[in-house]
């Protein structure tokens, strides 16, 4: 019986990206075809895949809470966290701007007298604050708030540690919950291999022959940061804080990154991502409490993505920016990936904060804009690559921790 071994979803994910791109190509006459017939069941894929990410953050991360039973643990691993999504997102902007700085001479000088773009309203640092915090418990379940549903889990999670024996029943409740959704998770995902060729093809159809076009370069030099980023920061940062080989990392990764690549939703990408990082041996009360977190404020690709762009449309307008403006974007992307949510396309209403802080025209985005998705499927996967890498550095320092306590 044992003989005929099943493809992974790995492989399978691999064929149908392959499959896309081909099939893509060879239907770049028939777009409108492909997004109107194909594109659908993409579609029903990722509302599949929203639908349930909701109930995966708030009881994954309380039973990621609930099972430390120590709220001092909880501030740890949260601050450990934290420090390491700002210091890689500086670093990844910083990557972006010098390598875009290095092509700054192969940019196309392209026209710029006709374009228009609707800039979406940008919220002030106290506003980002503010919404944080829910004021309703079904709300940001509701408009999928990641960041409030992180809070709701986390105050949910300390009152259950608080209570201690009296809530016994309700631990077991999370815990089963959780397994539930997960389940329910399961099943979704060996959909995945059909929504990422339905995703695809159609991105593929209709960008083919533009992207050859003038922006090739542009997305040329994000991708070589994209990479730069992935293969020196998140290697270097796996095997000394981490303690796993690099190649050992990206190879588990595989499924996600290429899952990643293909929806361009970090949101999405999580279960997937949370499976990847537990093969790999990340303790499930860290990757259950560092993934979702990392899916809301780590964008290390939208980082490098604001910084290549800020650069190339800088160099269109014939604008020189200044060292001083280039620490402005650092700032400004850095805390900008913090307020948005990991959704396609948060990246266009980071950009145009980004480009306001250094005073940039704002039409500017109507340069990338149409080939923004491109864009999305590399930071997407770059997004997703640096969180699992803080799961398993979180996990790798509080196994230590425990060593040393024991």
């Amino acid at each position: 019986m044992g003989e005929k071994k099943k493809l992974s979803l790995a492989a399978q994910i691999f064929i149908a990206l392959v499959l896309a791109i081909i099939v893509g190509l060879l239907m770049q006459n028939a777009a409108d075809f492909a997004n109107a017939y194909i594109k659908p069941f993409g579609t029903i894929f990722l509302n599949l895949v929203k639908f349930i990410v909701c109930p995966i953050v708030l009881f994954s991360i309380m039973a990621g809470i609930v099972s430390m039973k120590d709220i001092k643990k909880v501030g740890i691993i949260g601050g450990t966290t934290l420090v390491y999504y700002f210091c890689t997102t500086a670093i990844a902007i910083t990557i972006g701007l010098i390598v875009a700085n290095c092509f700054k001479g192969f940019f196309p000088a392209l026209t710029t007298t006709d374009l228009s773009y609707e800039a979406p309203a940008g919220s002030s640092a106290m506003d980002v604050l503010v919404n944080i915090f829910p004021s309703n418990f079904l709300k940001p379940i509701v408009d999928a708030n990641m960041l409030q549903i992180i809070v709701m889990a986390i105050i949910v999670g300390f009152a259950i540690i608080l209570l201690g024996e009296k809530v016994a029943k309700t631990v077991e409740a999370v815990n089963r919950l959780n397994d539930i959704f997960m389940k329910c998770m399961d099943m979704i995902l060996k959909l995945s291999p059909i929504g990422v060729f339905c995703l695809l093809t159609p991105v593929v159809a209709s960008n083919g022959a533009a992207v050859i076009g003038s922006l090739a370069k542009v997305l040329l030099c994000a991708y070589l940061c994209y990479l730069l980023h992935a293969i020196i920061v998140y290697s270097i940062a796996v095997a000394t804080l981490g303690k796993m080989s690099p190649l050992k990392f990206f190879k588990g990764m595989f499924p996600a990154i290429m899952f990643a690549f293909s929806s361009a939703s970090s949101v999405g990408t999580l279960p997937l991502n949370m499976e990847c990082t537990e093969s790999l041996g990340a303790s499930k009360e860290v990757s259950s409490f560092v993934l979702p977190l990392g899916a809301t404020i780590n964008m290390d690709g939208t980082a490098i993505y604001q910084g290549v762009c800020a650069i190339f449309i800088a160099s269109c307008y014939g604008i020189n920016l200044t060292l001083g403006q280039m620490v402005t974007i650092v700032l400004t992307a850095t805390l900008a990936s913090i307020g948005t949510a990991g959704v396609p396309g948060a990246g266009m209403v980071m950009l145009s904060m980004v480009l306001a802080s250094v005073g940039l025209p704002i039409e500017g985005i109507a340069l990338v804009a149409g080939v923004d998705r491109i864009f999305d499927m590399g930071r997407t996967t770059l997004n997703i690559t640096g969180d699992a890498s803080c799961a398993v550095i979180v996990s790798n320092i509080m196994k230590k921790r425990e060593a040393k306590k024991g």
